[in-house]
């Protein structure tokens, strides 16, 4: 028989988004969080339109639309003197080409959106404040037809139910997050697009956030990990350490950098490719499969897929095990393909000395709907039915 109940470990984006896809099959489940309240950290996020078609789906985008920020492009900028690059159009052009938005916001605007549209689904419940037992997790999974799905991040408990499952791995990069009220941005900071600033072993990317009144900002360049955490509070010597990367970028960026107020500093971990489930009642979803680089700015986005197609599958007619297994055999290629067009940017993005010059002159070249087009697989992709 097809999947009866479910419980989720974990209420960040993956969770509460794969609650709502499994209410919309009819299937029950419950939300466990080990957090007492539902306070998101970090700063911006891009909902591309892969993802977006999704939380419409879900009844959730007409609620983040009231207050995001559809970009009209996003633009590749060089970081050592400001000079655009090459632009791929959005806004209208988005919707028009991929059917739905890509859209700019808070990462807290999204999860309160998901949060009041599970806690208004009668087949959601949510238990905040709680972790479940080794003992709890077994009971659960002992009752016919129940699923575990772990989207408990890349620090994920659920993880070790499943042999020769993902592993995480410091990716020797770090993120400097901070925001910007608008007043104090500098004026080389689009009101209307997101920038993406490319220099030699860094880059740094700003949007507006209409939901904030400010500005997201995140400048990505080695480093090292403090340990199994997603963010940290930055020192004065990692403070140092960042403005010692950009030294060759161009002094508006760098005196951006120098009085950002406190910033938040990021440890990037991947993972290391393994199993997503046991074959038999326990999978992961989000980050705690498949953790990757943010260079394709798909991790939110991989997320929401990963839910919606979940719950395609184990409320299809297929026994778990069949699903489970159709589930992962759908999301792999897509995730795998992702995380090489990830690569791909870190290499472009970060390039130094010749090839900088030589990627510079060949994406100047290319007219906007041309960059665009190469976006269709990933923006244009539907997930799950």
């Amino acid at each position: 028989m097809p999947t009866e109940i479910v419980t989720i470990i974990g209420a960040g984006i993956a969770g509460l988004a794969a609650a709502l896809s499994f209410a919309r099959k009819g299937i029950a489940c419950e939300v466990v969080e080990q957090a007492p309240a539902l306070t998101e950290v970090g700063a911006g996020l891009q909902i591309s339109p892969n993802a977006s078609r999704i939380l419409g789906t879900l009844g959730v985008l007409e609620k983040v639309e009231r207050v995001w920020c559809e970009p009209d492009h996003i633009s590749l900028v060089s970081g050592t003197n400001l000079r655009p690059i090459a632009q791929v159009p959005a806004g209208g052009f988005a919707r028009t080409r991929w059917g739905a938005p890509y859209g700019v916001l808070h990462r807290a605007t999204l999860q309160a959106a998901l949060l009041e549209t599970v806690q208004a689904q009668p087949l959601c419940t949510l238990t905040l404040g709680s972790q479940l037992s080794a003992g709890d997790v077994a009971e659960r999974c002992s009752q016919e037809n129940h699923l575990l799905v772990g989207a408990d991040g890349v620090w994920s408990e659920t993880r070790h139910r499943i042999a020769n499952g993902p592993e995480p791995s410091f990716s020797g990069n770090v993120a400097w997050r901070f925001t910007i009220a608008t007043e104090e941005a500098p004026s080389f900071l689009s009101r209307n697009a997101v920038c993406a600033f490319l220099g030699p072993s860094a880059h740094l990317v700003c949007y507006p956030l209409n939901d904030l009144g400010g500005f997201n900002i995140v400048a990505i360049a080695s480093g090292i990990s403090p340990g199994e955490t997603w963010e940290a509070k930055s020192s004065e010597v990692q403070r140092r350490m960042l403005l010692s990367q950009f030294r060759a970028w161009d002094k508006r960026i760098l005196d951006l950098l120098a009085d950002a107020p406190a910033p938040t500093f990021w440890p990037l971990y991947q993972m290391i490719p393994g199993r997503w489930h046991n074959g038999r009642d326990t999978v992961l979803i989000g980050d705690a499969a498949h953790a990757m680089m943010p260079f394709a700015a798909q991790g939110a986005a991989m997320a929401i897929e990963d839910a919606f197609a979940l719950a395609s599958h184990a409320g299809s007619a297929l026994m778990l095990p069949q699903a489970l297994s159709a589930f992962e055999g759908e999301r792999v290629p897509r995730i795998t393909r992702v995380r090489s067009r990830g690569m791909f940017n870190r290499f472009a993005y970060h390039a130094r000395g010749p090839t900088r010059l030589g990627r510079d002159i060949v994406l100047s070249l290319r007219p906007p709907q041309s960059l665009a087009a190469d976006f269709d697989w990933l923006y244009g992709y539907r997930s799950g039915a």
